[in-house]
């Protein structure tokens, strides 16, 4: 899953975008969460697992 999958699943859940140039996502009640978008490359395991306990939302 790339940067820009993981922004897609996000805004799906109510998260949304706070600063554009580093994709740093944001949700009331919740501390904001970078997001690397490094063009199609896919994120690693351990990145996508941390995104997932910061956000309470299951990436596919």
């Amino acid at each position: 899953m790339n940067g820009k999958q993981v922004c897609k699943t996000l805004e799906n859940e109510g998260w949304f975008c706070k600063q554009g140039s580093h994709h740093i996502y944001g949700k009331d009640g919740h501390k904001p969460v970078p997001i690397p978008v490094h063009g199609k490359k896919d994120l690693g395991a351990g990145l996508l697992s941390k995104i997932e306990k910061e956000t309470g939302v299951t990436l596919k």
